[in-house]
């Protein structure tokens, strides 16, 4: 099993002090302290609304501030996983980093890792495997598709351009059902990006 429990005390209003800020600065620009200042407050105000809002106020912060970038061009790498605070400092990213970003960003809210799932599909207007967050109410309910290529927040059953793969979160991994739910027992296994990920959070990255 995955263990990501100590990314909900990483990413805490604990986390932007003074010398944060300071580390911000050196490391990306001056820019960047605005936004992480501003990723800071919207933390804040999500811990004081319910999941509908929460959802809303972080996709919206991501698409709004991260612009898509491909590995290739921005990590010079065929798949890069950044930590929220690459995509943040570096104001770029691909579906895989919105998708993670959101899904810290939600954690650090409040939301429940359980209502939450990374999700593999296929994006069939564009014929290329992509990434989404998807969330549950509770495990009967249609789950929200929280994406970067359409950014209003959906039900599964009305994302027919995706077809889901597979989907994770730090307690596991789920193969997906044909109408975008998933099964709820996890292989053993978990997926190594998935651990080099919460490693690098763990260390600051």
């Amino acid at each position: 099993m995955v263990s990501s429990a100590v990314c909900i005390a990483t990413i805490t209003d604990d986390l932007f002090t003074e010398d944060f800020f300071k580390l911000i600065e050196q490391r990306y620009s001056s820019d960047s302290v605005e936004d992480f200042s501003d990723w800071r407050d919207t933390i804040n105000k999500g811990s004081t609304l319910g999941d509908y809002e929460r959802l809303h106020l972080a996709n919206q912060f991501a698409n709004r501030r991260i612009r898509f970038v491909s590995d290739s061009d921005h990590w010079h790498k065929s798949d890069y996983w950044a930590t929220p605070l690459e995509s943040l400092g570096t104001k770029g990213g691909d579906c895989e980093d919105f998708a993670i970003f959101k899904y810290f960003t939600l954690k650090a809210m409040g939301v429940d890792e359980n209502k939450m799932r990374l999700r593999y599909v296929r994006a069939l207007l564009i014929n290329e495997p992509h990434m989404v967050l998807i969330y549950f109410e509770n495990p009967k309910a249609m789950p929200l598709v929280l994406d970067n290529l359409k950014t209003t927040i959906l039900p599964a059953d009305q994302r027919r351009d995706l077809k889901p793969v597979y989907s994770f979160n730090g307690q596991g991994l789920w193969l997906a059902k044909a109408q975008g739910l998933s099964t709820t027992k996890p292989t053993s296994g978990g997926t190594k990006n998935w651990t080099d990920l919460v490693n690098r959070i763990e260390n600051g990255e």
